[in-house]
């Protein structure tokens, strides 16, 4: 309870406070889904819990949405092992159930198994956090040279359009692949899950390329846990995570649209087939 900034009561009035929180957080995180949720985050903190006598790592994953309305709000949370396919699909087929529809675009750090639920349960693209994919492309370069190449790969992200922006990246790793070829087979294999945000309206860009939007809220998560350390069990993580995340979500109502409502309507548009005959609108 420390965590949560309540010291000195009787055990008593922490086991009814317990309770009341676990009700409360259970009935947040279980809440039914209403609407259309186009893009959806996914970002995990890694925890450290008891678990058979053993201290082990686990990853608590946070999902946040941003409905048609503009509107963002926290989903889900899941606690486990985070590079298992199974988890994933489990966790993205329990945000699904709970009415989670019509997502198009999931952006998340490049998790073993997700890419793949995501297009099995979803449906959706993905887009590899770009920050995220930065930090793997510069690990290939010596430090002394990553300002250089950090500069001309942020070419291929200020372009205007998809295919302005995949022509640049090829045409940067051509340049460095000399130099570095697994730098140059790193951006090969990567080029569609980090320019997948590129498909969208570009209202809506800068916030769909990266996990960072999650940052703040991933802080404070870990400030609180911080306090606890090392947690006796997977309940205590989902009560004070789960606590944080509600609070949280109650700012965010508060506070204006994340997201431009214009983009939204040219997001959920539906597409016109090339080939079917538009009606004209002009009197005879």
């Amino acid at each position: 309870m420390q965590a949560m900034g309540l010291t000195g009561i009787s055990k008593s009035t922490v086991s009814k406070l317990c309770k009341d929180i676990d009700e409360r957080v259970n009935a947040f995180l279980d809440r039914p889904l209403a609407g259309e949720w186009p893009y959806l985050w996914l970002d995990a903190t890694y925890l450290k819990q008891r678990e058979g006598g053993r201290i082990v790592s686990v990853a608590a994953i946070i999902a946040v949405a941003v409905n048609t309305d503009g509107r963002r709000e926290i989903v889900g949370l899941h606690i486990g092992p985070s590079e298992a396919e199974t988890f994933w699909s489990t966790f993205l087929k329990s945000l699904v159930r709970r009415g989670l529809r019509e997502v198009k675009l999931v952006i998340s750090d490049a998790h073993e198994g997700l890419k793949a639920a995501i297009r099995r349960v979803m449906g959706a693209s993905w887009q590899r956090c770009r920050v995220h994919w930065m930090r793997n492309a510069l690990s290939y370069v010596p430090k002394g040279q990553q300002s250089m190449v950090s500069a001309a790969l942020r070419q291929a992200f200020i372009q205007p359009d998809r295919v302005s922006a995949s022509q640049t990246l090829r045409h940067v790793a051509d340049q460095l692949r000399g130099k570095w070829p697994k730098l140059g087979a790193f951006i090969d294999d990567s080029e569609t899950d980090v320019l997948a945000h590129m498909d969208f309206p570009a209202q809506h860009r800068t916030k769909i390329h990266s996990t960072n939007p999650l940052e703040r809220l991933n802080k404070e998560v870990k400030r609180r846990a911080d306090v606890v350390g090392i947690f006796p069990n997977e309940g205590s993580i989902i009560r004070l995570i789960g606590a944080v995340l509600l609070e949280a979500n109650d700012e965010w109502q508060t506070q204006n649209r994340y997201m431009q409502i214009e983009g939204m309507v040219e997001l959920m548009a539906p597409a016109i087939d090339a080939d079917t005959p538009r009606i004209s609108t002009v009197a005879a």
